[in-house]
Order: structure tokens, then C-alpha cells, then sequence
């Protein structure tokens, strides 16, 4: 018998061996639909859907509720509430998911930000309806800050960017269909209706992403380690930097010399609040997570600034209708999504930083671009082109610094570090928002709170300096955005 002949004994073996089937090649990498994912992604894109689709919809019927209240002087306050107590309760979710996980703040923070629309949707008076909206601040600070922890927790890093590259798609439909159904739903049942109606959603993101997050991303990140005290210094910076921020809405407001006292006030609890809350390092764009904070910030705060003041210049200078000049701006959610898909694609992972810096010069040009409509002779629909390309730039930057701050955070870190990112991007809303109204107002705009009346009934006029004024400087900052887009790679 030769050594390639079988022995007897191994011929039942060798028969089992053909018997058998052929060994599996290697799976193919499974996606965020896949059947380990799906049911978490599908739960947690339906909670993104159901704060996009509330903060379309509530946007449009809230000048009818602020007038039957008769609450016109504190219009401002509704949306002012929501950022101040947004900004606490990030911080708060933050340290909540780092030691107990994101289960519990996400859970808090949906069931708040419903009650927040339930009462301001029966509310009878104004202030009854700021107090909700404040409800709905707490929430929806919760639940954002939440999500990224989840994100980080329950998905590769290979698969997040086609996560968050899902979270943008989620606001298309919204964009376009919000406005337009809570317009219809508060002429033909009322304003209360769109706010006691949107809490119907919650029920199947409730029930279709908490148990998944239970099992995949609940507990602490480190379950042998102690757990830590919660860091009072923060959530006591946390309540400053809240206070600070409602301080100087006030103010902005006001334009009168009496409001340089809350301003000053405001200042002096905002500067040492963010100093304790972002990275070190994050004023002067530092390398690495320094600089991503900071990018979101001048990046968000640089284009919604500008973009608050788009509808208004459509209606006043132009003379659309306000529905005409706020779908100028529905195309701008696709384009956003898709710039969004793009950063998500692997063979464009080693040229992020690149991609950043180009998408940044992208959204200055597109604001830039916007006030060429004062000039009579350009046709109004190139403000619509220039905001879907400025849109596609943000869908890069704003997807892409969330991937680099779970990349560059340690697990037991993602939550204070996304609710800084957080931060970031709603403290520099409310100051570049502040400053182009001031501005604004200075060269004959007219108020900020105003505006929105204006824009309502279309039946004033602005100085188109006083438009220029603001969008060419947040053209600046977009600019400035693209050097620190430049630096958030390490060295």
C-alpha cells in the first residue's frame, strides 16, 4: 500500500468529506440593512424622521398659534426656549450614556419631547405653550446627543458613515412635505393639531429601536470598570452656558442700550461655560477633535444663519409668496442627502479631508451667490440652484466631522465628546443668527421677530444692503471653515 492509497479507517471519513458541502467563501460585509441592523436602523432613522418632520411642520404653524395666543411679543421666546434648554440637556445625556448607556436618555428624550408637543398643543395661554416648547428642548437635547453614542456603540466604523448618510435622506421628505401639511392640517383643523398629532410617531421608533438598542449598545461602555460620578462642574457649565445663550437672545432682540446688560451678562457666562464644555484646543482649531468641533460650529452656524434670511429676501425684494420662497429651499434637503451618501462611500474615506475642505468652499460660494437676486435682472430661481449645491456641501462636512468624532473618541468618551460636537453647532447658531440680525436691523431691515411677520404677509420692504450685509460675512466664516476643515486630520 502506497502513502497515497487510504487505510481502511479512513475511508468512512473520507466519504463523510465528499458528502459534505463545500466550505462557505467569505461573507460579503454586511450593511446597516442587514439582518444584525436593520431593525436598530430602521428605529433609530424613524426618530431622526419623526424631529425633522416636527421641526418643519411646527415652524409653519407657529405664527398662527403665537397669534390666537396672543403672543406675537413672544414669538422668539418659543424658539429660544427649545435652544437654551437643548443646550443643558446634551451635557446631561452626554455624561447619562458614558456611564449608564444610551437606552435611558434616548427613551427620556423621546417621551419629553412628546409631552413638550402635547403641551404646547393644549396650551392656553403664551407662556404655557414657551413652557412646552422648553419640554421639547430637553428632548431633543437628549435624544441627538443619544443617537451618536448609539451610532458609535452598535456599528462599526466602517458602517457609520452609511448610517449618518441615512440620517440626512430622512430629512428630505420632510423638508419638502412638512411645511405643506401642517399648512393644510392648521387651515382646515387648526395649529393644535399639528402639535398633539406628531407624538402619534413616537410609538414605532419606541418600539422598534429600544430593544435593539438594549441588546446592542445598552450598559456602560466598559462594564468591569467602576462607574464614575457624575461631573457636577459640567452640568453646572451646562446651565451657564444655557443661560448665557437665552441671555444674549434677549438682547439681540431688544436693540436698545439697556440691552447691553443681559449681553454683557450673557458673555460673561458663555465664554468660561464653553471653555469647560469643548475640547481643549477647540478656539484655535487645533489638530484633530479640537478642529471638528469647531468645524461643525462655523459650518451650521455660518449657513443657517444665512439661510434664515433666504425666504425674507425672496418675499420683500422679489415679491414671491412665502410658500413659493420656502420650497426655493426643498431642494436643498436632496442635495444635502446626497452629499451625505457621498462622504459615505469607502473609496472616498483616504480623501476626507480634502472632500471637506472642497465642500466648504462649496457652501461659501453658495452663500455668497444667494444676494446676486437683489439685482432685478437675475432670475430668482438662482438662488435656488445656489442653495442646492451650498446643501450638498453641508451634507459632506456636517456627515463627515460625526464620523470623525466617533473615530477619534474612546467608547467612554462618544458621549461627552458628541454632546460638545452638539455644542458646537447650536451655540453658533444662535450667535451668527444674533449677529446678522443686528446687522440686519442696523441697515433698515427691520427686527428679527418681524421678519417672520413680514415674511407672513409680504407686505414690507427691506434695503437690500441690509441683506447684503448679512450673507456676504457669513460667506467669510463658511471661507474660515474651510482652513479648519484643513486641520482635522492628526499628524
Amino acid at each position: 500500500m502506497t502513502a497515497l492509497e487510504p487505510r481502511d479507517a479512513d475511508v468512512p471519513r473520507l466519504i463523510e468529506d465528499v458528502d459534505a458541502p463545500a466550505p462557505a467563501g467569505p461573507a460579503l460585509p454586511e450593511g446597516i440593512l442587514g439582518r444584525t441592523y436593520r431593525a436598530l436602523s430602521i428605529g433609530i432613522v424613524s426618530v431622526v424622521f419623526l424631529i425633522a418632520f416636527e421641526a418643519t411642520a411646527v415652524g409653519t404653524a407657529m405664527p398662527v398659534a403665537a397669534r390666537e395666543l396672543d403672543g406675537i411679543a413672544l414669538y422668539a421666546f418659543a424658539f429660544s426656549a427649545y435652544f437654551t434648554t437643548s443646550l443643558f440637556a446634551m451635557v446631561l445625556s452626554g455624561q447619562w450614556a458614558d456611564r449608564r448607556g444610551p437606552l435611558a436618555p434616548l427613551a427620556a428624550g423621546i417621551s419629553a419631547f412628546g409631552a413638550g408637543l402635547l403641551l404646547s398643543g393644549t396650551a392656553g395661554s403664551m407662556w404655557m405653550f414657551i413652557a412646552g416648547r422648553a419640554v421639547q428642548g430637553l428632548g431633543g437635547g437628549l435624544v441627538i446627543v443619544a443617537l451618536y453614542v448609539v451610532i458609535s456603540r452598535a456599528y462599526p466604523e466602517h458602517l457609520r458613515p452609511g448610517i449618518l448618510a441615512a440620517f440626512a435622506a430622512s430629512w428630505v421628505i420632510p423638508s419638502v412635505v412638512g411645511p405643506l401639511a401642517a399648512g393644510s392640517v392648521t387651515e382646515h383643523l387648526g395649529w393644535r393639531w399639528v402639535f398633539i398629532g406628531i407624538p402619534a410617531l413616537i410609538v414605532f421608533p419606541l418600539a422598534l429601536a429600544l430593544p435593539e438598542i438594549r441588546r446592542m449598545a445598552s450598559g456602560p461602555a466598559d462594564p468591569q470598570a467602576p462607574v464614575e460620578a457624575y461631573d457636577r462642574r459640567r452640568i453646572v457649565l451646562a446651565l451657564g452656558i444655557s443661560l448665557g445663550a437665552g441671555l444674549l437672545q434677549y438682547a439681540g432682540q431688544e436693540r436698545n442700550w439697556l440691552s447691553l446688560l443681559p449681553a454683557a451678562a450673557g458673555a460673561a457666562l458663555l465664554v468660561p461655560a464653553v471653555r469647560g464644555l469643548l475640547p481643549p484646543g477647540t478656539a484655535r482649531a487645533g489638530r484633530g477633535l479640537p478642529a471638528v468641533v469647531l468645524l461643525r460650529g462655523v459650518a451650521a452656524g455660518s449657513f443657517i444663519a444665512a439661510e434664515s434670511f433666504v425666504p425674507l429676501m425672496l418675499v420683500t425684494e422679489r415679491g414671491m409668496s412665502p410658500t413659493l420662497a420656502g420650497l426655493s429651499l426643498a431642494a436643498g434637503g436632496g442635495t444635502w442627502a446626497l452629499g451625505s451618501y457621498v462622504q459615505s462611500r469607502p473609496r472616498l474615506e483616504p480623501h476626507r479631508e480634502p472632500l471637506m475642505v472642497g465642500a466648504m468652499v462649496l457652501v461659501a460660494l453658495s452663500i455668497a451667490a444667494a444676494p446676486a437676486v437683489l439685482i432685478t435682472a437675475v432670475p430668482v430661481w438662482t438662488v435656488a440652484v445656489a442653495w442646492a449645491f451650498g446643501c450638498f456641501g453641508m451634507g459632506v462636512v456636517i456627515a463627515s466631522t460625526s464620523v470623525l468624532l466617533m473615530k477619534l473618541s474612546a467608547p467612554e468618551e462618544a458621549g461627552a465628546n458628541s454632546a460638545a460636537l452638539q455644542i458646537s453647532d447650536g451655540l453658533s447658531n444662535v450667535l451668527l443668527l444674533a449677529a446678522g440680525g443686528a446687522a440686519f436691523a442696523a441697515l433698515g431691515g427691520g427686527a428679527v421677530d418681524a421678519a417672520h411677520e413680514a415674511a407672513r404677509t409680504a407686505a414690507s420692504t427691506s434695503h437690500p444692503a441690509a441683506f447684503a450685509v448679512v450673507f456676504f460675512p457669513m460667506a467669510a466664516v463658511a471661507l474660515a471653515g474651510a482652513w479648519v476643515a484643513g486641520r482635522v486630520r492628526e499628524r
